[in-house]
């Protein structure tokens, strides 16, 4: 699972580190030039990786939002979706459709699965008025 976004040279880089550690856990952090950009790397080799998203989509009360948006980014076996960097800087999730959404440039997290629709649904649930209708564990990778 990977997480990818850019360093602008006008943003500071460690506001855009924070940004992704609000959304992301992961165990590796690479850098690399793109054009006039860093772009940042971040490499988690679990799903473990997405728990505070898990949790903040349920904390925000976006499920089905947050479900519309997996389900858009499903592609064979992978689950591709972006996030707005900098509403991931003050802790809080708004999904994008496109690079340009986020003025800065999203987060693009590419979660490579087996089965990436169970992905979505740990994720986001369905839910009936808000509620999940289930809760079902991280799937195993």
């Amino acid at each position: 699972m990977i997480a990818e976004v850019l360093v602008w040279p006008s943003e500071d880089r460690n506001k855009v580190i924070q940004a992704l550690n609000n959304v992301f856990e992961y165990e590796e952090l690479t850098e690399e030039r793109e054009g006039y950009a860093v772009k940042l790397i971040a490499v988690s080799h679990s799903l473990k990786g997405l728990q505070k998203l898990h949790k903040m989509l349920r904390e925000e009360r976006i499920l089905d939002s947050a479900r519309k948006h997996l389900l858009n980014g499903l592609e064979d076996d992978k689950l591709v979706f972006m996030l707005n960097k900098q509403v991931a800087f003050v802790g809080k999730v708004v999904f994008a459709d496109s690079d340009r959404e986020s003025p800065l440039g999203p987060i693009k997290i590419t979660v490579e699965s087996k089965n990436p629709l169970a992905v979505v649904d740990w994720l986001a649930p369905k839910t009936a008025k808000g509620v999940p209708l289930w809760e079902n564990p991280m799937p195993n990778e």
